[in-house]
Order: structure tokens, then sequence, then C-alpha cells
């Protein structure tokens, strides 16, 4: 079973940087195509980014384009979220997800990706 872990959310301020990491369990890490999602209280969980197996091709939210990078390491087992410019309403919960089936389409539907981490809260103050 893979386990993902998250970790580098926190309690920042408007304007900082952060950069999230997702370490994995299983050596197939390299094959999953890899997500970053978030969640409030109020909302349904949403897409923020996704990468492809090899790294080579992303995708992102419209309101996150130009702050936000995703990366992996597939060496280190290890996905990453850069977040710039923080804002308070990038205050959620993050998830990284994973996805070992199915087409190299880089979905932003939840539903399609069958690894889940346990997730990181980041709170921007204003």
């Amino acid at each position: 079973q893979e386990q993902f872990v998250e970790s580098g959310g926190g309690l920042v301020q408007a304007g900082d940087s952060l950069r999230l990491s997702c370490a994995a369990s299983s050596r197939f890490f390299y094959s999953y195509q890899m997500a970053w999602f978030r969640q409030t209280p109020e909302k349904e969980r949403d897409f923020v980014a996704a990468i492809s197996s090899g790294g080579d091709r992303t995708s992102y939210a419209d309101s996150v384009k130009g702050r936000f990078t995703i990366s992996r390491d597939n060496a280190k087992n290890t996905l990453y979220l850069q977040i710039d410019s923080l804002r308070p309403e990038d205050t959620a919960v993050y998830f990284c997800a994973g996805k070992s089936y199915g087409s190299s389409f880089l979905t932003p539907r939840s539903h399609e990706y069958n690894y889940w981490g346990q997730g990181t809260q980041v709170t921007v103050s204003s």
C-alpha cells in the first residue's frame, strides 16, 4: 500500500514563501502522475497542480499560476510544491495525491487519484 507523508506547512505571513514536500514510501513513485490539492472547511478539495511521472509536464489551476511551482525528485521519492507570494486565501490543508493507472493526461479530478496523503496545514495571516 502506497503511503504519502506531507510536510512543510505552517503559519506564515502574506507575501512569504513555503515549500511543501510529499515523501512516498513505494519504489513505484517514479511511475505515478502526482498532484497537489487543497481544502478548506467551507469548500471541496480543489485542484492546485499536477506533474507527469517523469516531471516533464505540469498543469496548474488558474488561481495559482505564476506563484506555485510543482516539481518532483524521483531519486528521492519526493514531490514538492513551491509557494511564493502567499495570500490569506491560500490558507488550506494541502494534500498530495498519486495516480498509478490510466492515461497520461494531467487530470484535475480528485476522484481519479488513488493514493492520498494526510495533508499539511498552511495558514497565511494578513
